[in-house]
Parts: structure tokens; C-alpha cells; sequence
């Protein structure tokens, strides 16, 4: 992976975590996509790399922190990957001062909008946390940059599209990407609903 692509203090975080290897096939062709702003839908088998190409696309995007609202919401499946995503975060971006939570299930939904309000740049969150964040206005919406659901054939279940439908529907611009490890016709409906159609990016590589 190309170092001096990234701010220094991400190529830190990324070559002392182990990272620094050379590129899997779905960092090399998403990684370029995310940054350019593109909306995407974004298909790779499980083991992949559709995590780690996340982490590093999106903090290079955001960089460093800026003022109290999130930029970017990342919504996965359950508990268990929002905390796995969030140290992923915290590893590879621990030279940067960008803030990132987790909102889980378990937590107290009040407590987590507190933290939410004090400061975060990056909130990943379960489909229903995130749901009841947006309905009791613990999410400011103001700053938002990018709305990313990752796992989608996991968090789209039960009809919980409609959550990103809330959110677009008070942001005039900002990048939507979708990560899956198969295509399905139901990424479309958020989409094509209420942004541009996302470019599709297909990766075969499993390894």
C-alpha cells in the first residue's frame, strides 16, 4: 500500500499496525472511488478487505476533526461489528485526533447522545440505535458528509433502509456507499429513491 497517498499521521497509524503491505484488490480499485466522492455500491467476499478499505478511505477523507457534528454515519449489522469497527478505527487512526463512537444496542440511548453531543466526527451504529438517535434529535445531521451501511444484506433487513432514508431526507449533499458481499436489487431502493445512481464496483478477490 502506498504510503504517501495518506496524511502522515494515517500512514503512521497504518504502517504500525501492520497494514502497510501491499494493496488488496478492493483497496486498490475502492479507495481512489471513495475519495473521489462517488456514490457507490461496493460488492467483495467476506474476507476481502471491505473494512479496513473503509476505515482508510474514510478517515483520509475527513482527516482531522472539525467542529461538534458527525461527518460521516456508518451503519452495520449488530453490537459485535460496531465495536469491531470502532477499534479498527482507533488503531489505524490513532495518531490522527479524529473522534469516533460506537453506538450499540446495549448502551443507554440518552448517555450515547450525550457523547454524541460533546464532539464525534465518525458515529457508527446499529440500524435500530441509530433509529432511535434520529428520533429523540441526538443526531445533528448539519455536518453530515458521508452515509456508508456496511454488511448491507445484514443491516437492510426488516425493512431498516428507511433510517437512511430519514437521514438523506435532511442532507442536501453528501456521499452514500453501500458495502455487501453479494448484490442484491434492494440496495437500490435507497438510491434510487433519493440520491444518484451509485456506481457498482465488483471484486472478486477472497483472500
Amino acid at each position: 500500500m502506498k504510503l504517501k497517498k495518506f496524511t502522515p499521521e494515517l500512514a503512521q497509524g497504518i504502517s504500525e499496525a501492520g497494514y502497510d503491505t501491499e494493496a488488496r484488490a478492493v483497496q486498490e480499485e475502492c479507495i481512489p472511488k471513495i475519495k473521489s466522492g462517488a456514490d457507490l455500491t461496493i460488492i467483495a467476499p467476506d474476507g476481502s478487505g471491505k473494512s479496513t478499505t473503509l476505515v482508510i478511505a474514510l478517515m483520509q477523507q475527513l482527516k482531522r476533526a472539525v467542529d461538534d457534528v458527525p461527518r460521516a454515519i456508518v451503519m452495520v449489522a449488530d453490537n459485535e461489528k460496531a465495536l469491531a469497527l470502532e477499534a479498527v478505527f482507533q488503531l489505524l487512526g490513532r495518531y490522527t485526533d479524529l473522534r469516533i463512537f460506537a453506538a450499540t444496542d446495549q448502551g443507554a440511548v440518552q448517555d450515547q447522545k450525550d457523547l454524541i453531543y460533546v464532539g464525534l466526527d465518525i458515529l457508527i451504529g446499529t440500524p435500530r440505535r441509530i433509529h432511535e438517535l434520529v428520533s429523540i434529535s441526538g443526531i445533528s445531521t448539519m455536518g453530515l458528509k458521508h452515509l456508508i451501511a456496511d454488511d448491507a444484506e445484514l443491516v437492510f433487513q426488516n425493512r431498516h433502509h428507511t433510517v437512511l432514508h430519514r437521514i438523506a431526507g435532511s442532507v442536501q449533499k453528501f456521499q452514500y456507499i453501500v458495502f455487501a458481499s453479494s448484490y442484491k436489487k434492494k440496495y437500490e431502493t435507497p438510491a434510487t429513491q433519493l440520491f444518484k445512481k451509485p456506481t457498482l464496483v465488483k471484486i472478486e478477490e477472497n483472500l
